[in-house]
Order: C-alpha cells, then sequence, then structure tokens
C-alpha cells in the first residue's frame, strides 16, 4: 500500500513538472503579428487651412471733439443707433486764454477802426452833399466804412467763438455740439459727463467721445502664415464661423491679402480680408473671435488610402500590399493629403489591400 502511494505521488510531481514546462513552452512561443488592413478607394481629398481672426466693422469711426470742453451733456449711449449729424454730446466751452484774449484784442481795434471810418465816412458824406467831392473819392470812403463794419463783427463772431463755442450769427454750426459723422451703431462711449475732452490737432489724435460703425457691414479680418499665402488668391470661397455663435457659419469670398508681411510671435504673417453676410436669427458683435476655413487645394475622383499606411526612405514612398497570405512592400507615388487620407498617383489600384497598424493583443493570463 506504501509503495502504491508513492508511486502516485512519483507520478503527481512528474505530472506537475510536465504542465509547468509546456505552460511555460506555450507562454514564450513567439505570436504571429496582426495589422489593420486598408483597402485603396476613390474619393475626393482636399487641403484645408483654418485662419483665426475677428469680426469688424468695415468702416468704424472714432468721434472727436471740434473745440476743447468739458462734456456738459450725453444725448446717446452705447448700442443705441445715431444718423449721421445727429448730437451725440454737447460741450461746455474751456476757452484758450491766449486765444481769447488776441479775439478781444482784435474786437477792440476793429471798434477803433470802425469809429474813424464812420468818422471819415460822415466827413465824407457832407462834403459829398455840396458838391465838394467826386463820387468816386466818396464811393472809396464809403466801402472802406462797410468794410470796418465786416471786420467788426468778423472779430465779434471769433470772439463769441472762442469764449461760448458758438456765435450768434451761426447757431446751428455750434462747435459745443459734437455730431456723428456717418450713420450706424454706437459701439462706445468712453467718456462721462465732467470729462474734460480736447481737439486733435499735429501734438494729439484728441479725446474720442464716441466710436460708431455700420454694423450691416462687417468683415472677418485675420492672419495667414507665410507658407500659405502663396495658395491664396482673392475670390477664393471661405466659411466663416464664430465661436460665440456655435449654430453660425457663413460662406465668403476672401477680398484682400496683405502685400506685406506682419510679424507675429516669430512668425511672418500676411493680413487677409473677407465679407461676412449677416444673419437675421444672429446678433454679430463687432470683436467676435471668428475663423476662417480655406479651400487651399482640391482633387475629385482620386485613388486615396490612409495616410498611417506609409512608410518612407529617403525620397521614396512604400506600402505592404496585400498578395495572398503576405503583405510585400510595394513603392508608390502620391499626391495630395489632407493630414488623414493621402492621394495615390500610382503603385496601386482601387480594391487593393495595404498593411495597417499593427493590432496588439492583450497579454495571456
Amino acid at each position: 500500500m506504501k509503495k502504491l502511494l508513492k508511486y502516485i505521488i512519483f507520478a503527481l510531481i512528474a505530472l506537475l513538472f510536465i504542465g509547468t514546462f509546456v505552460f511555460l513552452f506555450r507562454k514564450s512561443k513567439p505570436e504571429k503579428e496582426q495589422f489593420m488592413e486598408h483597402s485603396a478607394s476613390i474619393s475626393s481629398i482636399q487641403r484645408v487651412t483654418v485662419v483665426t481672426g475677428k469680426i469688424e466693422p468695415r468702416n468704424e469711426v472714432n468721434i472727436k471733439p471740434q473745440i476743447n470742453g468739458i462734456i456738459a451733456e450725453l444725448r446717446k449711449e452705447a448700442g443705441q443707433m445715431v444718423k449721421e449729424g445727429e448730437v451725440i454730446a454737447k460741450l461746455r466751452v474751456i476757452p484758450d486764454m491766449n486765444s481769447l484774449s488776441s479775439a478781444q484784442s482784435r474786437v477792440r481795434l476793429a471798434e477803433l477802426n470802425l469809429k474813424q471810418a464812420k468818422t471819415n465816412w460822415e466827413r465824407e458824406k457832407a462834403l459829398h452833399d455840396k458838391k465838394l467831392v467826386s463820387d468816386e473819392e466818396y464811393d472809396q470812403v464809403y466801402q472802406t466804412y462797410n468794410q470796418a463794419i465786416e471786420e467788426k463783427n468778423a472779430a465779434q463772431e471769433s470772439l463769441e467763438v472762442i469764449r461760448d463755442g458758438v456765435s450768434s450769427n451761426n447757431a446751428t454750426g455750434s462747435t459745443t455740439l459734437v455730431r456723428s459723422t456717418i450713420t450706424g451703431l454706437i459701439l462706445d462711449i468712453p467718456v462721462k459727463v465732467g470729462n474734460s475732452v480736447i481737439q486733435a490737432n499735429t501734438l494729439n489724435e484728441g479725446t474720442t467721445v464716441a466710436t460708431v460703425a455700420n454694423m450691416s457691414d462687417l468683415i472677418f479680418d485675420g492672419n495667414i502664415d507665410e507658407t500659405e499665402v502663396g495658395s491664396l488668391v482673392e475670390g477664393m470661397p471661405m466659411r466663416i464661423s464664430i465661436g460665440a455663435l456655435p449654430d453660425y457659419s457663413s460662406e465668403a469670398a476672401l477680398e484682400y491679402i496683405a502685400p506685406k508681411a506682419v510679424e507675429n510671435n516669430g512668425a511672418n504673417q500676411f493680413e487677409i480680408k473677407a465679407a461676412v453676410k449677416g444673419s437675421s436669427s444672429h446678433m454679430i458683435r463687432s470683436g467676435y473671435s471668428a475663423n476662417a476655413e480655406i479651400v487651399l487645394e482640391r482633387a475629385d475622383s482620386v485613388l486615396t488610402i490612409p495616410e498611417s499606411t506609409l512608410e518612407f526612405q529617403s525620397d521614396s514612398v512604400f506600402v505592404y500590399l496585400k498578395q495572398g497570405d503576405e503583405f510585400v512592400r510595394t513603392p508608390i507615388q502620391t499626391g495630395l493629403s489632407d493630414g488623414l487620407n493621402i492621394e495615390v498617383r500610382s503603385g496601386l489600384a482601387e480594391g487593393d489591400v495595404v498593411r495597417g497598424s499593427r493590432i496588439f493583443n492583450s497579454p495571456k493570463k
């Protein structure tokens, strides 16, 4: 009995060793590599670039005052429509003391000249009535008197404009009223009542009282890299999308390509512009970030395969073409690529199967 038990134990140990050996042998045996397979097919392919930019009105104007002063009244707010010539703000004049002093001196001098011209005219008139001077001499003195009157009026009007911002003879043309120069939407009024404003001059751009734009005529303004600008021509179709309006997109045509590059983060870029179509269902605001998708190249009805199936060596391109149960390394000529698929110009036919990426199985347990 003991002898039988001993044989059984030896047999179990032998089976355990054999089983372990078989398991390790199968575990260490290399598996056959498996790859994805792709068929060459006829389709269309295009190379697209996306240009980032923003939406801007084509015609945006900064409204500035014609005189120095203080904002006394604001008659409009940002977001309101305004017509050309409509008053946006009213100023209280702060006259320049040098200009005011000069205008007052001019008025006093004009009054003296007028007084003397009037005296001369009255004396000449008395002599003319007595037929002691000729008509020609009288007309010259009378003309001088009229010129003195005009000079006095002009000096007085200039004084009123400098002191009050408006003359009594031209109240409708008051420089204290800041008027819009175009019809459009008020985008911004950066001043408040009580703020000082200055007019534009050779040393200063002047204070912007309001920014007005025609929001019915919008453009996309973006920049494209110099490596792609050579593929652009004016009139090319574009599709514009706005980040703030996910369901908005618009077809457009490229209408401007800058002739000179600007440096942006170390790269040379060219400005491009295209008209943006309005939408009755969307409120498009100035300054919205937008993208413009431009088709640089397109090929229709060409043979294509996934670009991931390619193998490159020097200037040559290869694929592994399935022939029977094997994949044979085969040279091909490629064309246009969209980053995922690539055009095959020669070396393959429609329906040919090429090897793709390797399939990795989960490790055996």
